[in-house]
């Protein structure tokens, strides 16, 4: 397997985390499952697409060129052939870059790309492919920078994003709007609208992920971590794990402490896998 991350140029750096490449011959045929993380993605799968394995038992193959939406629950994919991945990964506040008003509608969903913004779609296709024949991200930075060029980013949800960031998602909801000096009802509008989830959704999508990284990489007790996260009682964190990953936290423990694949293993989980959940 071969994964490289490269960070955007600075003046891409409030659109986007990073942009990704996944390259892999003869990938494992496991089923991948991989839980949300509050970010939304752009990808062009330009090897054989992944295969979606629907929580209805049913199986439906990835989208080449898609727009990952936000998720709350798990996903699992399967490779079934040569995995060749570009990504770019959104900031939450500028999840809304080529969804628009429609952000919200499309949570669990991966939409072709072509069926949600059919021109962005022919550029970034034609942009991905450049960039994998000329191995550099330059096609897919210059794309970027006109599509960021007429995008407005939300200031409030962008203050709001940055604080759950930084709190791990353990802060009140009505602690955070008077932080911010509005009213909870104009908190919540603005940042559905701009990162897809309600500010609730992403404080508990941010401390699941710092649960689960404490999880995979301490020995602590599940209760004991669970704590450590602001989470009232370990039934409190049960439910909540249950419902973002499908699995009780013992099971969860064993299947994170059981996967020592490496660094690229663990972020093919953490980037690749999330939120492929087209229809």
């Amino acid at each position: 397997m071969d994964y490289a991350e490269h960070m955007p140029p600075p003046a891409l750096r409030r659109y986007v985390d990073c942009l990704w490449v996944l390259r892999d011959d003869a990938p494992d045929a496991a089923v991948q499952t991989v839980y949300p993380d509050g970010r939304c993605e752009l990808l062009a799968e330009l090897g054989v697409p992944l295969r979606f394995h629907g929580a209805d038992g049913q199986l439906r193959a990835d989208q080449a060129f898609c727009f990952a939406a936000q998720q709350l629950g798990p996903i699992r994919l399967q490779a079934t052939g040569p995995v060749h991945c570009i990504g770019v990964r959104l900031t939450a506040a500028a999840s809304a870059l080529v969804a628009g008003a429609r952000l919200p509608t499309l949570r669990e969903q991966a939409p072709d790309l072509y069926t949600l913004d059919a021109a962005f779609a022919a550029r970034f296709e034609q942009a991905a492919r450049a960039s994998a024949r000329a191995g550099t991200q330059q096609p897919l930075w210059d794309l970027l920078q006109v599509q960021c060029a007429g995008f407005a980013v939300d200031a409030l949800a962008e203050q709001a994003a940055a604080l759950l960031d930084a709190t791990e998602g353990d802060v009140r909801m009505a602690a955070l709007a008077d932080r911010l000096g509005v009213a909870m009802r104009t908190l919540q509008a603005r940042f559905l609208a701009a990162v897809g989830l309600t500010p609730k959704e992403y404080a508990r999508v941010r401390r699941l992920q710092a649960l689960l990284r404490t999880l995979d990489g301490d020995a602590a007790p599940i209760a004991e971590a669970a704590a450590r996260h602001g989470y009232s009682d370990q039934a409190h964190a049960t439910h909540d794990l249950a419902r973002l990953t499908g699995m009780t936290p013992a099971r969860l423990v064993r299947a994170l402490r059981g996967d020592r694949g490496g660094a690229d293993a663990v972020r093919l989980a953490a980037a690749f896998v999330r939120g492929h959940a087209s229809a």
